[in-house]
């Protein structure tokens, strides 16, 4: 089978590895497949899959269009023609959406075709955005006015960042762009996602949930020297990853968290910008962000507590691999982050209480954390071998199969 699968990045960040895994193993299985992608590089190792939509300079002024008008997904116009003409070339039997925002394509001329072309369509919802008239994370503000009809969006300023507000006109456009849509089927990494999906305008179509996994080949309990690199022999490491810092991803948090605890704790944030690194208190270990997941795990690996203090997220990946490695998890209840603690040393605590966020970290050394890592055994989380699974029976076989929960 000819499957097409379309995303932002190819084989970088948790989206783009999720296409590249299921490239592979589509591949392995005897399928022919592309991964359709719309910014940033592509490694060696998956440049068989890759093709470019639109250029840099797309992207850019795709982007401009966004922050002056509230345009996200409307910009890229040309580029989208000339992809879709590719497309038709290409024929594939299936096409497999995730992320269609970030300033790539034209949405409007994207599903025009998808409801023409007769095809079966999948599409992977990764954030809230396809059901918003603005916001990928609606909930980090709590948020509802999806449910009816979006206006005066109270995350204008965050991405993607807008000088005016369109919102209102932004969701009455992606109703009618995103429903109607023959034989296109739905998959969430979770079941929070799914119950909101099921509560918007896209309640029409069959909705699955299909977990997000960690791949326990790449991150495990791995011996390294971090620790003396950065002398923090004696200290208990509270570590903190994201692939882009904000507030809404707990970075203000963090900071007075910091602040809370004694010195026998030191805190690692992985995955800053140059900026913050320069601003961030001196009391903090900061390191820029890596695509390197063997450095990652090597950074899981080094640390005690793995503490996720995010106001936005729909099934945490850093959650996952943090977990394999061996780490207890403290994060905030927010999204789907609840359902990434099965089967693992986890606890979830209301969203912004620190001092909750302090007690378990105090609870975990005062139960010899430190001591037990010694001898740490890999938790169970949500594995990737799973995952693939679950899309081969339910996306790529047997559609039918309700594998994985259905709503």
């Amino acid at each position: 089978m000819k499957i097409l699968i379309i995303n932002v990045v190819c084989g970088i960040r948790s989206t783009g590895r999720i296409c590249t895994d299921l490239a592979e193993e589509l591949d392995a299985q005897g399928h022919e497949v592309k991964i359709a992608y719309g910014r940033d590089t592509v490694s060696e190792k998956f440049s068989k899959y890759a093709v470019r939509i639109g250029s840099d300079i797309d992207v850019k002024l795709h982007g401009i269009k966004a922050r002056l008008l509230d345009a996200s997904g409307f910009g890229s116009k040309k580029a989208t023609y000339r992809f879709i003409k590719w497309v038709e070339m290409y024929d594939p039997e299936l096409i497999h959406l995730h992320n269609i925002h970030g300033y790539y394509l034209n949405i409007d001329i994207l599903f025009q075709y998808l409801k023409s072309c007769h095809k079966k369509i999948v599409w992977t919802l990764h954030d809230c955005w396809s059901f918003t008239g603005h916001s990928a994370f609606c909930d980090a503000v709590k948020c509802e006015r999806w449910r009816t009809g979006c206006y005066a969006c109270p995350q204008r300023k965050e991405y993607p960042k807008s000088f005016i507000d369109c919102s209102e006109r932004n969701w009455v456009k992606k109703k009618n762009i995103f429903t109607g849509v023959k034989n296109l089927t739905l998959i969430t990494p979770s079941d929070w996602l799914a119950n909101l999906v099921h509560n918007s305008f896209l309640s029409e179509y069959p909705i699955h949930v299909i977990h997000n996994g960690v791949d326990t080949s790449k991150f495990y309990p791995l011996v390294n020297d971090f620790r003396s690199v950065y002398n923090l022999k004696d200290k208990i490491i509270i570590l903190g990853v994201a692939s882009v810092w904000s507030d809404l991803k707990g970075l203000s948090d963090f900071i007075r968290l910091s602040e809370m605890l004694d010195s026998k704790y030191q805190i690692v944030m992985v995955g800053l910008n140059e900026k913050q690194r320069k601003d961030i208190p001196s009391k903090i270990l900061s390191l820029p962000k890596t695509d390197s997941t063997k450095e990652l795990a090597y950074i899981y690996s080094s640390a005690d507590i793995f503490v996720n203090l995010t106001y936005c997220d729909i099934s945490s990946m850093v959650n996952l691999e943090a977990s394999a490695c061996g780490l207890p998890i403290v994060t905030y209840a927010t999204g789907g982050c609840k359902e990434t603690l099965e089967n693992v040393e986890g606890y979830a605590v209301e969203r912004g209480n620190l001092e909750a966020v302090k007690k378990k970290i105090e609870d975990l050394y005062q139960n010899g954390i430190c001591d037990k890592k010694k001898n740490r055994k890999i938790n169970k989380p949500h594995d990737k071998k799973s995952e693939l699974m679950y899309y081969m029976k339910i996306v790529y076989k047997d559609n039918s199969s309700v594998g994985g929960g259905v709503f």
